[in-house]
């Protein structure tokens, strides 16, 4: 393709085909329309992207994502929010699904991913000790656990509850509730999520 296409085209397209789930047509179909396309959608595009590093900030107490211009996330400093709740999430964009119930008025815990040895990501490489540290120090009554129904996140959600107890801290500790989505035949579950759907069944 490089003896084909012009070589500043053939870069954007590799490039853009290192973003995950973006195939080899599917980067060529993105880097044309950038190039037809007015000149300063693309350049909107590249500064965007140039200042992803450099303004936006992890806040040092929830590993939530800041601006540049704060000292920590307003979710955790917001008066409003109760300190003594924390909802224990995967990734910062797990964070955006729960707020848009408007249902959850607690703070929140980044764990920077999950236990994935296949991935050669183990309990060390996630924000553990810091949670810990937290429950602690904002007498957290209530620790909920929000990381993914996968044998990962399941793996982690049972390594915090350990970790959590073999600390010595008390704290409530919950899970949130997994079932069959709606418009699912049953025949299609997978199996965690038909073992949580029977966990947390109800008494009609």
């Amino acid at each position: 393709m490089s003896d084909i296409l012009p070589k500043a085209l053939v870069k954007a397209i590799d490039e853009l085909g290192q973003l995950p789930g973006v195939g080899a047509r599917t980067a060529e179909r993105y880097a044309y329309f950038l190039l037809r396309n007015d000149p300063y959608k693309a350049a909107r595009l590249a500064k965007a992207l140039d200042e992803l590093h450099s303004l936006v900030k992890v806040c040092p107490i929830s590993f939530a994502l800041i601006n540049p211009d704060e000292e920590v996330s307003s979710l955790y400093s917001d008066p409003d929010r109760n300190k003594q709740q924390v909802a224990i999430v995967e990734e910062p964009l797990d964070i955006v699904a729960l707020e848009r119930t408007r249902e959850y008025k607690g703070t929140y815990h980044v764990l920077g991913g999950c236990i994935s040895p296949l991935d050669g990501i183990g309990p060390e490489k996630l924000h553990i000790p810091e949670l810990l540290r937290r429950i602690a120090d904002d007498k957290v009554e209530e620790v909920i656990i929000a990381t993914n129904a996968s044998v990962e996140g399941e793996s982690t959600a049972l390594y915090i509850q350990k970790q959590i107890r073999d600390a010595g801290l008390t704290t409530k500790i919950s899970r949130l509730a997994r079932g069959i989505p709606v418009g699912i035949d049953l025949e299609y579950a997978d199996q965690v999520t038909l073992k949580h759907a029977l966990e947390g069944r109800r008494e009609l």
